[in-house]
C-alpha cells in the first residue's frame, strides 16, 4: 500500500470516528499500522476510537504510544487527559496530574487560556488529593501568569484568596513550608484590597486571624493582626475573643491580658471569652466563687473551650463543689477527645483527668471508687506524679483496701518522702486504723511540707478529736486547727460543721452553734447534718421563722428522693402547728428519700390520724411496724386505730400481741378492756347475751390488770364501772362472770359473780373513781348504776328496804351531777328515767327533767320520746303522738319513737298497726318492738278467714312476716326467759316454719315458765301444744303422756291423742279416741275430718270396705271434707279401680274452686291416666295445668317426675321443666335435680357435649345438697356409665373405671339409714344398683369382678332372674368375643336363661347377639322381632326404637356380605323406615345410605349420606362414619368439587379418619 493508500485509510477512520463507527474506525487503523506501524494518526485515533468503545487500556497504551512517538504533540495528550478524566481507575487518577503538566508545557507558550483551563483542573485534582504543596505551587504560576498579563488588584484579590482557601483546611496539621505559603497568600491577598476598612477587609483578617490561632509560633503576628483590627474595628470584638482565648490557653493574667478581657466585658457584658479571662484572674487571686460564678457564665456562651472547663472545675473544687467540678472536667475531657492531638492538648486532657480524678473522690453521695482507678489508668504519666500516685492511694483507703493503701505509701516514701502528699497519705492510713499518735506525727510533716493546704489541718483536727480521753474531754487542739482549716479554706463545709460541734457539746453556745452549722449548711446544701442540726437547734432556741427558711430553702430545691430530713424536720413543724395536709405532703416526700425508715412512717401516721385518715393512717403504722417489728408505739398505734374504725376484733389480736411482747403494758390493757367492752355492747344490740357475758369477763379481766398497774388513773375505774353496769340487759340465769379477787376485796383467785354482784361492783368502781377526782359525768353512771342495781332487785323478786334505798341514791346522784353541770341534756333525760320508774313514780319531776333536756338541746330524739312515753303512760294519748312525731322528724331511726306510735295505733286500734311493729324490727331489735309484732303475725295468721285477702297476702307474704317474727322472738326469748306468751308464739312460729323440733323445745319452755302457776287454762293451752310438738318429732310415749295429763274434754286433746296411738301403731286406742271425739264434735267438717281418719285406721287394718263405707259417710254429709275424697281417690288407685277414683275425683271437683289444689288435683288426675294406660294424657294433663298456673313450681317438678316414665321422648322438656322447678322454689330442689338428671340421661345429656348442663353434673349437685338420698348415688352410678361408654365410643380415655361396687355400697348403706322408705322402693332400688354394677364391670371387661359381685347378689336373692342372666352374660362373654362355635345344648341353656325372664328386652338383644356370633341371622331376626313385640306391648318407646335399629343394622350386615336373598334388603328398608316414622333418626339414614352404597352406588347413596353429614343433628360418631362412607362414594365417581367439600367440613370437625382414608386414595390413584 502506498502513501496515498495509508492517507486513505486514515481518512476513512477520520470518517468513521466522526460517524462514530468506532469498529471500522480501527479495523482502518490497523490496516494503517501494517503498513506504518509508527503512525501517529493511527495510534491517536485507536486510542478516541477504543476509548468510545469503553477499552480504555487499550485506548490508553494507543495514547502512549502516540506520545511516545511524538511527545511534543498536542493531540495524543489531550486524548489521553480526556480518557483520564472520564475513567475512574485508580492508575488513570495517579497519571492524570502528569498529564496535565505535560499539557501545561505544551501550552504555555502556544495558548494561554488552554494553560489556565488546565492549571485550574490541575490545582483542584491536588486539593482532591490534599496535596495542598503541590496545589499551591501550581496556583502561585498561575497568579504569576496573571500579573505578568497585568491584571487589576482585584483579579490578583480572588487569586490570593483562592489560595488561602485552598491552603486553609488542617493547616495545623501541614508542613513549615505549607503554611508560610498560607501566611504569605494572607499577606498578599490584604496588600491588594483598596478599600479598608471594608466588609471584605474585616472576613479577610478574621480568617487570617482563625489561621495564626492555629498556629502557636506565630503568637507575634497574632498578637500585631488582632491589635491592627481591633484598632481598625473598635467595636468588632473577634479579635479581642481570639486573643483572649489565646490568654486563656495559657493562662495569661498579665496586665496585657487583663485589659483585653475587661475591653471585651465592656463591649458586651456578657462575652464568653471576656467573662472566662476574668474567671481565670479571679482563680489566680483565689476568689473563686466569684471564678466559679464567671467562668460559669463564660462556659455558657463558649462550651467549646476545655481551658475554661478546665478553669471552672478547678474553682468548683476550691469551693468544694465536687460534682460540678467532676462534669465540668468531663467536658473539658469531651472536647479533647478528638483524634490527632497535639502534646499540649494531651497534656491539658491528662490534667483534666487528674482533677476530675480529685473531684470525684472528694464526691460524698456515691461511690466513685471504680471510676476514679479508671481515670488514673487513662492519664499517661501516672506512675511519674507522686499527686496521682497519692490519689491512687486515699482511693484505695476510701474503698477500705487498706493493704493497697499502704503499698502506694510505702512507694511514695521511698520514690517522694519530700512531697506533702506521701505524708498525708501515710497519716491517712494510719488515722483511719486509730493510730492517732502516728497519724499526727505524719499529719504534722505534710504541714511542714506545704503549710497552704487546708485539708492537713482539718485531719490533725479530727486526730484530735477522737485521739483519747483527754483530747476528747478538751478540744482545744482539734478547734484550733479547724480555725486554721477554716482560714486556709473558707469554703470547706465540714470544717464549720465540727465547729458547731464544739460550741454544742463542749462550749455550750447554742447560738454559735448554730451559726457554724448554718454556714456548713451554706457552703454544702447537701451536708443535711449540718443543716438538721441548725434546724434543730433554732428550734430550741425558739426560732422557728430560721428553721422554717432553712427547711423551706433545702426543699424547694430538693428533686425527688433527697433531702429526707429537711422534709422530715418541716412534716413534724406543720404537724405541731396543726397543718396537717402540708405535713402529709412533706413526711411523703421524706418517705421517698427513705421508704425504709420506720419513725418517718410514724411520723406520717400521726399525720393522717391528726386530720381524721384513719384507714391512711392504720397503712402507715402497718409499715412502720412491718419495719421495725418491735416498735412498740407502732403497735398499739395500729391496734388503737383499729378499735377507732371499730374493728374491735383485729384490735384485740393488735393488743394481746402487745401484751405477750411487754408484759403489764396499762395503755394495751386498757385497749383491750375497751375493746372487749365494744365487743359486748354490740352483741348486746343482737341479743347475742352469752357472748356479751364472754366479753365483759375478758373486759373486767384486762381493766382489773390494768387497774392493779395504775390503780390512780380515773379512767380505769370508769371503765371498770361501765364494764359491770353494761349486764344490766343480761337475763340473771345466764350472769356468771369470773372477776379477779384484787376487785372485790379478795388476794385469793378469781370470784364467778351473779348479777347482783356484778351490778354492785360496778357502782363500787365509780365510787372509786369519785375518790380520785368527782365529776359530773361519773355522778351520772353512779345513779345509772343504783337505777339498774333496784330494777334487778325488783324483777328478783327482793322484797324490802334495800331497793327503796337504792332508788333514793339513783336519784340523789343524778341531781348531783346536774348541780356540777346543769346544761348537760343526758343528765336530765337520766333522771327523768328514773322518776318515771314505777317504783319513784314522780311523773312531775320525770316530764320537768325531760322538757329541760329537750331545752338544752333541741334535736334530742330520745328525751321526746322519753317525753312521749310519759304521756302515753298518763294515757294522755294526743300529746304522746306529738311527742314521737317529733322523735321520728329529728331521728328517723330511732326505733323506740315508732314503738311508741306503735302501741298508740294499737291503742286506738289504726290498722297501720302491724305495719308500725314491722318497722320497728326493721330498724333495730328492741323487745317490746319483737313481741308487738310477733303477737300481730300470730293473730293474722289464726285468723283463718282472710287467707285470701290482699292485706293478708302483704302484710305476711311479701313482707316474709313468718321468717321476721320467728327471728325477733328468738331474740326476745334469749334476753327475756320468764314470758310464756312469747314462748308460745315462738313454737307457733316455729311450727309454720316446720322446724318440728325447736317448736318442741319453744312449747317446753312455755310449759315451764307456767308450772307454778295458777292459770290452768293457760297451762293445759301450754300442755297442749307441747303434745302436738311431742307427737310431730315422733316422740309418741311422751306425747302420749302429756296428753292424758290434760283434762280430755276437748276436741283436740282427743283428736291429738288418737293420731300420737295411731302414729305410734296403737290403732284399737285410735279408734277408741276417735270415736269419743266424735262425740264432742261440734261441725260437720270436723266431724268429716274424723270419718276420714277412722276410714285411714281400717284401710291400715286391711278392712278396705269399711274404709271405703267410712269415705262414703263422708261424701253424703252437707259439707264433705277435702281430704276425705281425696283419700277416696287415693284408694281407688291403690286397689286400681278406675271407676271409684273418677267418681271422687268428679265429686272432688264440685267441691273446690279452680285454683285450690291445684297439684293434688293434677297428680290425681294424671294417676288416673296412667292407670288407664294413656300415657300421652299423663303428660299433657301435666302441661295443661301448668299452662293455667305456670308459677307453681310442684307443677313442674311433677311434669318433670312423669315425662322419662310416659313421655321419654321429650326428656329435654322434662329436663328443662325440672330446671323451672328449682329456679322457682328452691324446696323443689330435693326432687326436682333428680328428675332433671334422669331426664338428661334419658336425652343423651353428655359431659363432652356440654360441660354445664349434663346428667353427671346435676346429680353430683343433688348429691352436694343431699348427700343421704340412696337415689341421687344411684343416678352417679348410671351417669358415670353413660359418660364411660360415650369415652369409649369416642375413643377418649375415662379416668372413672372402678367405681361401681362403691357405688352399691353407698346406696345400700343410705337405704340402711333411711328409716321412711317403702320397702319395694329400696328393694328395686337395692337391686337395679347391683345389677348396673354388675354390667358396668362386665362393660368394661373385668369379668372376675363382675361374676363374683353377680354371685354374691344370687347368695342373698336367688330368686332374681335377671341376676341369674347377667350371671350367664358375665360367663359366656369371652367365649362369644372369641368368635368360637357353640354347641346346641350350650345354646338351649342361654335360650332357657332369656326364657326365665321373658319381659327383658335386653335378655333377647344379647340372645340375638348370641346367634349373630355363631351366624344364625334368622334366629337373630326372630329374637330382635320377639323384643320389638314386647316393648310394643310395655309402649316402651326408646325398647321399640332400639329393636328396630338392630334389626335394621342385621340385615345390613347380611347385605354387605353379599349374601344373594332380597328379604335382607327389604326388612332393612323397612325397620329404619318405621324408625323414621317414629323419630328423626341420622342413624337410620345412614344405615339406608350404606345399603345403597354396597348394593347399588347409585345417586341415592350420596343423597343419603350427604343428609347425614350436612343436614341432620347426629352424633360425630354416626356423621363420622357417613363421611367416611361418603367420602369413598365421591371417590369412585370422580366428583373432585364435592370431594373438597367433604373435605373442608372433615377439617372442621377434626375428622382424622376421613382425612387419612383421602390420602390413601389419593396415593392409591
Amino acid at each position: 500500500m502506498s502513501n496515498k493508500e495509508v492517507k486513505a485509510a486514515l481518512k476513512s477512520a477520520r470518517d468513521a470516528i466522526r460517524t462514530k463507527e468506532y469498529k471500522d474506525a480501527l479495523k482502518h487503523c490497523k490496516a494503517v499500522l501494517k503498513l506504518e506501524k509508527n503512525n501517529y494518526n493511527a495510534w491517536v485515533f485507536i486510542g478516541l476510537a477504543a476509548s468510545e468503545l469503553e477499552q480504555p487500556e487499550q485506548a490508553r497504551a494507543a495514547y502512549k504510544k502516540a506520545t511516545e512517538l511524538e511527545p511534543e504533540q498536542l493531540l495524543a495528550w489531550q486524548g489521553l487527559v480526556n480518557l483520564y478524566e472520564k475513567v475512574t481507575q485508580k492508575d488513570f487518577k495517579e497519571d492524570l496530574p502528569n498529564a496535565y503538566q505535560k499539557l501545561l508545557e505544551l501550552y504555555k507558550s502556544s495558548d494561554k487560556q488552554k494553560w489556565c483551563e488546565v492549571c485550574k483542573k490541575l490545582v483542584e485534582l491536588h486539593q482532591q488529593e490534599k496535596e495542598y504543596l503541590q496545589a499551591a505551587h501550581t496556583w502561585q504560576q498561575f497568579i504569576k501568569m496573571r500579573e505578568e498579563e497585568d491584571v487589576k488588584k482585584e483579579e490578583l484579590y480572588q487569586l490570593w484568596k483562592k489560595m488561602t482557601q485552598l491552603l486553609g483546611e488542617e493547616i495545623e496539621l501541614q508542613d513549615h513550608e505549607t503554611q508560610q505559603l498560607l501566611l504569605n497568600a494572607f499577606e498578599n491577598a490584604l496588600s491588594c484590597l483598596e478599600e479598608i476598612p471594608g466588609e471584605e477587609h474585616k472576613a479577610l483578617c478574621q480568617q487570617y486571624i482563625l489561621c495564626l490561632s492555629k498556629l502557636q509560633h506565630e503568637e507575634p503576628k497574632l498578637k500585631e493582626i488582632c491589635n491592627s483590627l481591633a484598632t481598625t474595628y473598635p467595636s468588632f470584638c473577634y479579635a479581642l475573643e481570639v486573643l483572649s482565648l489565646h490568654y486563656i490557653r495559657s493562662g495569661d493574667v498579665s496586665e496585657e491580658a487583663i485589659k483585653c478581657y475587661s475591653k471585651l466585658l465592656e463591649m458586651e457584658p456578657c462575652n464568653g471569652p471576656g467573662l472566662i479571662g476574668i474567671g481565670v484572674k479571679a482563680l489566680h487571686d483565689k476568689k473563686y466563687d466569684m471564678a466559679e460564678e464567671n467562668l460559669s457564665r463564660g462556659v455558657q456562651q463558649m462550651n467549646s473551650h476545655p481551658s475554661a472547663w478546665y478553669f471552672l472545675a478547678q474553682a468548683q473544687l476550691k469551693i468544694h463543689k465536687s460534682e460540678k467540678a467532676a462534669l465540668s472536667c468531663e467536658q473539658a475531657i469531651k472536647v479533647l477527645s478528638q483524634d490527632n492531638l497535639s502534646q499540649g492538648d494531651n497534656q491539658q486532657k491528662d490534667r483534666a483527668l487528674g482533677l476530675k480524678a480529685q473531684a470525684l473522690l472528694e464526691c460524698t453521695g456515691t461511690d466513685h471508687t471504680e471510676e476514679i482507678l479508671q481515670i488514673l489508668d487513662q492519664i499517661s504519666n501516672k506512675d511519674g506524679d507522686p499527686v496521682l500516685i497519692a490519689l491512687k492511694g486515699q482511693v484505695y483507703l476510701k474503698k477500705g483496701l487498706l493493704g493497697e493503701a499502704s503499698k502506694v505509701s510505702r512507694e511514695l516514701q521511698k520514690t517522694h518522702p519530700e512531697f506533702a502528699e506521701t505524708h498525708f497519705l501515710e497519716g491517712q492510713l494510719h488515722y483511719i486504723q486509730k493510730n492517732y499518735t502516728d497519724a499526727e506525727k505524719s499529719f504534722h510533716k505534710a504541714i511542714e511540707k506545704n503549710p497552704e493546704v487546708a485539708n492537713y489541718y482539718f485531719c490533725l483536727g479530727l486526730t484530735y478529736w477522737f485521739m483519747n480521753e483527754e483530747t476528747k474531754r478538751d478540744k482545744t487542739k482539734a478547734v484550733t486547727q479547724f480555725l486554721k482549716a477554716a482560714k486556709l479554706d473558707p469554703f470547706m463545709s465540714k470544717v464549720f460543721c465540727y465547729l458547731g460541734h464544739y460550741y454544742r457539746e463542749i462550749a455550750g453556745d447554742k447560738t454559735r452553734a448554730r451559726g457554724c452549722y448554718k454556714k456548713a449548711f451554706d457552703l454544702d446544701g447537701d451536708d443535711g447534718e449540718s443543716g438538721a442540726e441548725a434546724v434543730d437547734l433554732s428550734v430550741e432556741l425558739n426560732d422557728m421563722d430560721m428553721a422554717l427558711a432553712i427547711l423551706s430553702s433545702v426543699t424547694e430545691r430538693a428533686s425527688a428522693g433527697t433531702a429526707k430530713w429537711a422534709w422530715l424536720r418541716r412534716g413534724l413543724f406543720y404537724l405541731r402547728v396543726g397543718q396537717h395536709s402540708k405535713a402529709v405532703s412533706d413526711l411523703h416526700a421524706a418517705l421517698r428519700a427513705d421508704p425504709k425508715d420506720s419513725n418517718c412512717w410514724e411520723c406520717l401516721g400521726e399525720a393522717y390520724l391528726s386530720r381524721g385518715g384513719y384507714s391512711t393512717a392504720l397503712k402507715s403504722f402497718m409499715k412502720a411496724s412491718e419495719l421495725n417489728p418491735d416498735s412498740m408505739y407502732s403497735a398499739y398505734k395500729i391496734a388503737s386505730i383499729k378499735q377507732i374504725l371499730g374493728t374491735y376484733t383485729e384490735a384485740v389480736t393488735e393488743y394481746q400481741h402487745i401484751i405477750r411482747k411487754s408484759g403489764e403494758y396499762v395503755p394495751a390493757l386498757k385497749g383491750l378492756g375497751e375493746c372487749h367492752l365494744m365487743l359486748a355492747k354490740g352483741v348486746l344490740a343482737d341479743f347475742l347475751d352469752a357472748k356479751a357475758v364472754d366479753s365483759i369477763e375478758k373486759a373486767l379481766e384486762y381493766l382489773a390488770r390494768a387497774v392493779q398497774q395504775r390503780p390512780d388513773l380515773l379512767c380505769l375505774w370508769k371503765l371498770l364501772g361501765d364494764t359491770c353496769t353494761c349486764l344490766h340487759l343480761v337475763s340473771p340465769a345466764k350472769v356468771r362472770v369470773n372477776v379477779l379477787g384484787a376487785l372485790v376485796g379478795q388476794n385469793t383467785g378469781p370470784k364467778l359473780l351473779n348479777k347482783s354482784e356484778i351490778l354492785e361492783l360496778g357502782g363500787r368502781c365509780y365510787g372509786r373513781a369519785l375518790k380520785l377526782q368527782p365529776s359530773a359525768n361519773i355522778w351520772c353512771d353512779l345513779g345509772i348504776n343504783y337505777f339498774y342495781q333496784a330494777q334487778h332487785l325488783r324483777i328478783s323478786d327482793h322484797q324490802g328496804s334495800n331497793q327503796s334505798d337504792l332508788l333514793e341514791k339513783s336519784v340523789q346522784c343524778v341531781k348531783k351531777s346536774i348541780m356540777m353541770d346543769s346544761s348537760n341534756h343526758q343528765y336530765w333525760n337520766a333522771l327523768g328515767v328514773i322518776c318515771c320508774s314505777k317504783d319513784v313514780n314522780n311523773k312531775a319531776l320525770a316530764q320537768h327533767a325531760f322538757i329541760k333536756s329537750i331545752q338544752f338541746k333541741q334535736n334530742n330524739a330520745i328525751a321526746w320520746t322519753n317525753l312521749g312515753a310519759l304521756y302515753l303512760l298518763n294515757e294522755n294519748i294526743e300529746l304522746g303522738h306529738q311527742a314521737f312525731n317529733v322523735a321520728q322528724s329529728l331521728d328517723p331511726l330511732y326505733v323506740r319513737c315508732w314503738i311508741g306510735q306503735a302501741l298508740i295505733a294499737e291503742t286506738v286500734g289504726s290498722y297501720e298497726t302491724m305495719d308500725l311493729f314491722r318497722h320497728t324490727t326493721e330498724l333495730s331489735m328492741h323487745t317490746e318492738g319483737a313481741k308487738g309484732y310477733a303477737h300481730w303475725v300470730c293473730s293474722t295468721l289464726l285468723d283463718k278467714s282472710n287467707r285470701k285477702t290482699e292485706l293478708y297476702r302483704y302484710n305476711i307474704v311479701q313482707m316474709n312476716a313468718i321468717t321476721a317474727a320467728h327471728l325477733a322472738l328468738n331474740k326476745y326469748t334469749e334476753r327475756i326467759q320468764s314470758d310464756s306468751t312469747a314462748f308460745g308464739m315462738l313454737g307457733y312460729l316455729n311450727e309454720h316454719l316446720q322446724l318440728k323440733i325447736q317448736a318442741k323445745g319453744a312449747y317446753e319452755r312455755a310449759l315451764s315458765t307456767l308450772q307454778d302457776t295458777e292459770d290452768k287454762d293457760h297451762h293445759n293451752l301450754a300442755l297442749r301444744h307441747y303434745a302436738r310438738s311431742l307427737c310431730t318429732v315422733g316422740q309418741y310415749d311422751d306425747a302420749i303422756k302429756a296428753y292424758t295429763s290434760t283434762p280430755m274434754t276437748e276436741f283436740d286433746d282427743l283428736t291429738g291423742l288418737a293420731l300420737t296411738y295411731f302414729k305410734k301403731g296403737f290403732l284399737q286406742d285410735s279408734m277408741k279416741v276417735y270415736k269419743k271425739a266424735l262425740s264432742v264434735a261440734k261441725t260437720e267438717q270436723e266431724k268429716a275430718h274424723i270419718l276420714t281418719a277412722m276410714a285411714i285406721i281400717e284401710y291400715s287394718q286391711g278392712d278396705i270396705e269399711s274404709s271405703k263405707t267410712l269415705l262414703f259417710k263422708c261424701s253424703v254429709l252437707k259439707e264433705p271434707s277435702i281430704e276425705s275424697l281425696h283419700a277416696l281417690c287415693a284408694l281407688g288407685l291403690a286397689k286400681r279401680d278406675v271407676t271409684l277414683s273418677t267418681a271422687a275425683l268428679n265429686e272432688l271437683l264440685k267441691h273446690i274452686k279452680i285454683d285450690h289444689n291445684v297439684y293434688e288435683r293434677c297428680l290425681i288426675t294424671s294417676a288416673i291416666y296412667a292407670l288407664q294406660g294413656r300415657n300421652v294424657a299423663v303428660q299433657r294433663q301435666a302441661c295443661k295445668a301448668i299452662h293455667s298456673h305456670p308459677g307453681n313450681p310442684e307443677l313442674w317438678s311433677l311434669l318433670s317426675r312423669i315425662v322419662p316414665q310416659y313421655a321419654p321422648r321429650n326428656a329435654r322438656g322434662g329436663a328443662a321443666a325440672g330446671i323451672v322447678a328449682h329456679s322457682l322454689n328452691l324446696s323443689q330442689a330435693k326432687t326436682s335435680l333428680i328428675y332433671t338428671a334422669v331426664n338428661e340421661l334419658a336425652a343423651g345429656c353428655l359431659g363432652s357435649d356440654n360441660k354445664k348442663h349434663n346428667a353427671l353434673k346435676t346429680l353430683q349437685r343433688a348429691a352436694h345438697f343431699f348427700p343421704d338420698n340412696p337415689a341421687v348415688w344411684a343416678g352417679i352410678m348410671a351417669a358415670c356409665q353413660v359418660e364411660y361408654t360415650a369415652s369409649y365410643i369416642n375413643q377418649i380415655p375415662d379416668k372413672a373405671t372402678k367405681h361401681g361396687i362403691t357405688f352399691v355400697a353407698s346406696v345400700k348403706s343410705k337405704i340402711e339409714r333411711a328409716n321412711n322408705l317403702p320397702t319395694s322402693y329400696a328393694q328395686s332400688l337395692e337391686s337395679w344398683s347391683l345389677c348396673q354394677a354388675i354390667s358396668s364391670l362386665k362393660d368394661q371387661n373385668m369379668l372376675s369382678e363382675a361374676e363374683a359381685l353377680c354371685t354374691k347378689g344370687l347368695q342373698t336373692c336367688p330368686d332374681q332372674a335377671s341376676l341369674f342372666l347377667l350371671l350367664r352374660q358375665v360367663q359366656f362373654k369371652e367365649l362369644l368375643q372369641s368368635q368360637a362355635s357353640l354347641s346346641e345344648p350350650i345354646l338351649d341353656e342361654l335360650k332357657k336363661t332369656v326364657m326365665s325372664n321373658p319381659n327383658s328386652q335386653t335378655a333377647w338383644h344379647w340372645l340375638a347377639d348370641v346367634y349373630q356370633s355363631q351366624g344364625m341371622m334368622m334366629d337373630a331376626e326372630m329374637c330382635y322381632r320377639k323384643s320389638l313385640q314386647l316393648a310394643s306391648q310395655q309402649g316402651n318407646w326408646s325398647g321399640k326404637l332400639s329393636s328396630l335399629l338392630r334389626l335394621a343394622l342385621l340385615a345390613l350386615k347380611v347385605c354387605m356380605a353379599k349374601i344373594p336373598d332380597t328379604r335382607w334388603p327389604a326388612l332393612l328398608q323397612e325397620a329404619t323406615s318405621e324408625v323414621l316414622k317414629m323419630t328423626t333418626c341420622p342413624l337410620a339414614i345412614l344405615l339406608q345410605g350404606i345399603l345403597q352404597f354396597s348394593t347399588k352406588g347409585s345417586r341415592k347413596t350420596r343423597q343419603l349420606l350427604e343428609k347425614v353429614v350436612y343436614h341432620t343433628r347426629s352424633s360425630e360418631t354416626v356423621t363420622s362414619v357417613a363421611r367416611w362412607y361418603l367420602l369413598r362414594h365421591l371417590h369412585s365417581k370422580n366428583d373432585d368439587q364435592l370431594i373438597e367439600v367433604l373435605l373442608e367440613n372433615a377439617k372442621v370437625h377434626e375428622d382424622v379418619r376421613v382425612l387419612d382414608l383421602y390420602k390413601q386414595l389419593a396415593e392409591g390413584s
